[in-house]
């Protein structure tokens, strides 16, 4: 279910488009847009109650679940609406491509978080997805190695900060929010829960 839903299915402006609202999908994670649908009463009624979003088919002229028949699902997180509440937007987590080319996005070019993004996908690799690599051999060695990592990366990011040389203060941050990142996966915690305690500051 998600986490809070910011308007009733009653609220919307149905009469506008003829019963039917355009969908803007967006990953609640990386934020990149996977998708533009068009939802319903009833199938906006169906994605509330089951947590899989799930679309009014303009061309079949049925519901429709995204990943019915491809298995590619998306995982409700949250509901919003436009100002003038004819548009919804939807914020999914993505199980598989969203598109049926087997892309992420049906927006080839769609911007995404990087930060987010590459902590997603050093969570898969955590989790032993993937070829071996350098995230993994992390992960392996273990969380004293990490944080040392993590230490050594600060030093030198802070170095390159005094001697001015921007182009190295660029890598060595980098690398910094890299090996943090693996850092926080390493204690079960992501790039997400930063997020919500950098949030909770900004509101106090």
């Amino acid at each position: 279910m998600p986490d809070a839903i910011a308007f009733t299915i009653d609220t919307l402006d149905w009469e506008k488009q003829n019963g039917l609202l355009p969908a803007i999908v967006q990953d609640a994670v990386s934020l990149r847009v996977l998708m533009l649908g068009y939802v319903s009463r009833e199938s906006l009624a169906q994605t509330l109650a089951s947590g899989r979003v799930t679309f009014y088919s303009r061309s079949r002229q049925r519901l429709w679940t995204k990943g019915e028949s491809s298995g590619h699902s998306l995982a409700l997180v949250s509901l919003h609406a436009d100002c003038d509440r004819d548009t919804v937007l939807i914020l999914a987590r993505p199980h598989g491509p969203t598109c049926h080319t087997g892309a992420i996005s049906c927006f080839a070019e769609a911007p995404a978080d990087a930060l987010a993004t590459l902590d997603v996908r050093i969570a898969q690799r955590k989790a032993g997805s993937g070829a071996s690599s350098y995230t993994r051999e992390l992960f392996e060695a273990g969380l004293s190695r990490i944080a040392q990592k993590v230490g050594e990366e600060g030093v030198e990011t802070a170095l390159a900060a005094v001697t001015a040389d921007d182009a190295a203060l660029r890598g060595e941050a980098a690398d910094l929010v890299y090996h943090l990142l693996v850092l926080l996966r390493a204690r079960g915690l992501g790039w997400n829960d930063v997020c919500a305690e950098l949030a909770r500051r900004a509101a106090a």
